[in-house]
């Protein structure tokens, strides 16, 4: 019996929240569904969502997605859109260990072999980013993110766009042209210092730069776009198809859908298709836990549009707890040559370490966003 009998969550080191979905046959699924600096609030929608599954045969996961994603009049959202991809990760993983498969072959089988990842370097100065690139470099990857500014004025000065010059040039100095730097604007640039900086660096050819607006105002992507010649990208705060589509019509690369806040594998499965006809590549943001990992992973494994994968082992602010240190078997996840290979067993590919989840969930662990400020006192993009 694949009746789906109990839901749990447990809030975890550093700043995670992983789903449990148990069937009466005894087959466990996990899933992440973590939103950070939200996550209690998201573990607050699971509770209320299990109350529309429980009972239910876990193998009808397009219609449990469709019922939890619209089965209210209000829709939408970070909040419901994670708890949604929390509770349909842990699904998939169900219906891979039923039918001794992993998930990626229930999506129609492998198109590729390996998946390249990356890994976030930090730096305030061109010198600490030499050392953090260096670092990653050493660690085998062979391709790197670094944010280009801390808090950013509204009008940048010379100073400050000079600034996020050098640090790029640092990291192409270390990776040399054989390797790859991607540089986040994490929303922090208004559009005119997002179209100021791009001249600049240009000439260290990125992979990609992120995020150059904040995606409420997505409608002003295309003009950016058409001022730079490095390839654009964005989707961490976009949840749906219907929320990429505007931003693939502005002309977009690289679309970064998050697996734990745009509905699962379900949803990123169909924004992946529709990146496709804009000859969109996906990047899936997943600076989070190894299920959320995982689950990237999985889909990537099934999507011929796949470029690579983001992955937080190593990264500065896992504080009290590392990726790997819930997992059983730490090999899958381990990246080799910058690869990580295809993940063979059944479901989402992984050992959850279910004795070191409940000893972590029993700790409180409140992770919030910081709070920036600029000079004059008010608000700052974070």
């Amino acid at each position: 019996m694949t009746t789906i009998t109990r839901v749990e969550t447990f809030l975890v080191a550093p700043r995670w929240l992983f789903v449990r979905v148990e069937t009466g046959s005894g087959i466990v699924g996990w899933g992440e569904a973590t939103c950070e600096g939200r996550s209690e609030t998201v573990r607050a929608a699971v509770d209320q969502l299990a109350e529309l599954l429980i009972g239910r045969d876990a193998l009808r996961i397009e219609d449990h997605w469709q019922v939890l994603t619209k089965g209210s009049f209000y829709r939408g959202g970070p909040i419901l859109a994670s708890a949604v991809a929390g509770l349909d990760q842990a699904l998939w993983d169900i219906a891979g260990k039923h039918f001794g498969a992993p998930v990626h072959q229930l999506l129609g089988g492998p198109v590729r072999d390996r998946i390249r990842v990356y890994g976030w370097v930090g730096g305030d100065e061109p010198g600490e980013v030499r050392d953090h690139v260096a670092a990653q470099v050493e660690a085998g990857l062979t391709a790197v993110k670094m944010n280009a500014s801390g808090r950013m004025s509204p009008a940048a000065s010379v100073a400050e766009l000079d600034g996020v010059a050098a640090r790029v040039a640092a990291a192409r100095e270390v990776l040399g042209d054989e390797r790859d730097v991607a540089v986040d604007l994490h929303g922090r640039f208004t559009l005119a210092n997002a179209r100021r900086v791009m001249p600049l660096l240009e000439p260290y050819r990125p992979l990609f730069v992120e995020e150059p607006v904040v995606p409420e105002n997505s409608h002003l992507m295309g003009e950016f776009v058409r001022s730079t010649t490095v390839p654009v990208a964005t989707g961490e705060r976009l949840y749906s198809r219907q929320e990429f589509l505007p931003v693939f019509q502005a002309g977009i690369a690289v679309a970064q859908p998050d697996l734990s806040h745009a509905g699962g594998i379900t949803e990123v499965r169909k924004i992946a298709a529709l990146a496709e006809v804009y000859d969109v590549q996906l990047a899936p943001h997943c600076p989070l836990g190894p299920i959320a990992l995982a689950a990237c992973l999985q889909v990537g494994f099934a999507t011929p549009n796949y470029l690579i994968q983001e992955q937080s082992i190593g990264i500065h602010y896992n504080l009290d707890a590392e990726v790997l240190d819930y997992c059983l078997d730490k090999a899958p996840l381990t990246f080799v040559d910058g690869y990580i290979e295809r993940l063979t067993a059944p479901g989402l590919g992984i050992e959850v370490d279910e004795q070191a989840v409940r000893a972590a969930g029993k700790r409180a662990h409140a992770w919030r966003s910081p709070v920036w400020r600029h000079r004059d006192g008010s608000y700052a993009e974070w």
